[in-house]
């Protein structure tokens, strides 16, 4: 029993060195996924599907808008006498809706108490009233849609490909899992502020502050985007920016 153990081990040593050779002139043979059946290895990339056949497709690569939370600035300031009692005795603060999309009321407000801050810290006096004289604070809110919301879409979605070749057949499956949810819309909020002598009438500053932010984004509430503008439009008040350009802040 011992001799004919041994005698069928010897063969079947003898038989694999024999194979051996064989299957060392056939590179990839083993693996019909990696450079395998005489260099077919590149034959199985699918550029559709992101890579070789069975590889799953990674979720798409969104990058920020770059007008996200950014803030553009323009001020002009009157020539004048006028313009030198700029942040200076009693201010009223008026506003209403402006052009574009309408702002309500409740929303109005928290511009208005965001100029109001504004206008104590150029020096203001907001407490009081003059009738007569003075200056009045007009604001105009405005918006207006950049970018539209995203469709909804599938989060599941595959590719298949298959393979046939003299030496047999091979299938591959991608499945692209993407669960980012699609962005809402992108939208364009601008305060606008001038300041006006009561008795004249004339215009003695002005400027607007625009901030893109998107729709029911819990990061900017209508309170933050007012503070964010009314800050940025009286940051240095009274300058006024070189003709044509404005300040960009973020």
């Amino acid at each position: 029993m011992k001799t004919l153990k041994a005698a069928i081990l010897a063969t079947g040593i003898t038989g694999a060195l024999l194979v051996a050779p064989a299957l060392e002139a056939r590179p990839g043979w083993g693996s019909p996924w990696g450079g395998g059946y005489g260099g077919w290895g590149n034959s199985w990339d699918d550029p559709l599907m992101g890579g070789p056949i069975g590889s799953p497709i990674s979720s798409r690569n969104r990058t920020q808008d770059s007008r996200e939370g950014r803030v553009e600035v323009s001020r002009f300031v009157a020539q004048g006498p006028e313009a030198a009692e700029l942040g200076k005795g009693i201010v009223a603060v008026q506003s209403d809706s402006g052009e574009g999309q309408w702002v309500p009321g409740a929303e109005r407000a928290a511009y208005e108490a965001a100029i109001v801050e504004a206008l104590v810290g150029a020096g203001y006096d907001t407490q009081h009233k003059d009738d007569k004289g003075g200056q009045v604070a007009e604001l105009k809110i405005s918006r207006q849609v950049l970018t539209p919301a995203e469709e909804k879409r599938n989060p599941v979605s595959g590719t298949a490909a298959m393979g046939v070749s003299n030496r047999g057949s091979a299938y591959g499956l991608a499945v692209n899992v993407d669960l980012t949810k699609p962005r809402t819309a992108l939208i364009g909020t601008r305060l606008d502020t001038r300041i006006v002598d009561k008795v004249s009438g004339k215009v003695l500053w002005e400027g607007y502050a625009t901030i893109a932010t998107r729709e029911g984004d819990d990061k900017w509430p209508d309170y933050r985007i007012a503070g964010k503008l009314a800050s940025a439009l009286f940051d240095g008040f009274p300058k006024a920016d070189p003709v044509g350009l404005g300040a960009a802040q973020n």
